[in-house]
């Protein structure tokens, strides 16, 4: 246990706080956790040791969430995962620390980017009257069709397996499809939950999560606890378009971080 304390578990305390907060709040904001981590410590590792982490504040967010969960949103999403998690495994063994380091930079600017054009578009777009349809034609939204399920739960696993930089791929769905904000934690912390337990064998077989990591959870786990009842505190007094923005410029500089560090 003495080799634990340590200023890197200092550092992952502050990590467990932002996890712990984005996990019940807005999951953009986990994006500066995975960059501190990166930067912290070589990029391979990072990805595990933040793992268990991240499983720690899927626990908070179950705790606290879990029961708004709708799991018809998830079904159609759970079995495109596995390739990603699969694709994102083979990268991993194949890239070196530093070009990992970076395309997690870069996947990062690229999800923060979506994310900033989609909410630009839905502040910019004409509300709906009672009358006009959902869809061009009065059908489903793209945004409901099974093929954007499976490139969604397939973009998850890969960015989830390589970076932890999921939430990003799965808020641009659940935003598209208009997921009210207690369903829209509630699916997450569920769904993230079993997805992050799921990579625990990948990342155990390619040698890069050990004891150490998942004893570091348990140590930071009340800050995880504390920043999770701190995230749902501030998201029910907040607006969320302000704190969406904040979140994304705070990613954005992590991202930047990454890429040219």
């Amino acid at each position: 246990m003495a080799e634990l304390m340590t200023p890197l578990t200092a550092v992952f305390a502050v990590i467990g706080l932002i996890i712990g907060f984005s996990k019940t709040s807005v999951g953009g904001l986990a994006a500066i956790a995975v960059a501190i981590a990166a930067l912290a410590m070589p990029a391979k590792e990072s990805t595990a040791a933040i793992l268990a982490v991240l499983i720690a504040g899927d626990l908070v967010a179950v705790r606290l969430f879990g029961r708004h969960v709708d799991w018809s949103l998830l079904r159609s999403l759970i079995p495109a995962v596995v390739p990603g998690l699969v694709l994102g495994t083979l990268f991993l063994a194949v890239v070196s620390d530093e070009v990992l380091r970076r395309s997690i930079g870069v996947m990062l600017l690229v999800l923060v980017g979506l994310q900033l054009w989609l909410g630009r578009r839905r502040r910019t777009r004409p509300p709906r009257t009672g009358s006009e349809p959902e869809a061009e034609g009065g059908g489903p939204s793209r945004a409901d069709h099974p093929l954007t399920s499976w490139i969604t739960g397939t973009a998850a696993g890969f960015t989830t397996m390589t970076a932890n930089a999921a939430g990003a791929v799965m808020t641009l769905l659940f935003v598209a499809k208009g997921v009210e904000k207690a369903r829209f934690i509630g699916s997450f912390a569920w769904f993230f939950l079993g997805v992050n337990l799921a990579k625990v064998p990948f990342s155990v077989g390619l040698g890069l999560m050990s004891w150490i990591d998942v004893w570091r959870a348990v140590l930071v786990f009340p800050v995880v606890v504390l920043g999770g009842f701190a995230g749902r505190a501030l998201v029910r007094r907040m607006a969320q378009h302000q704190f969406e923005i904040a979140v994304l410029l705070g990613s954005a500089v992590a991202a930047v971080a990454l890429v040219v560090g």
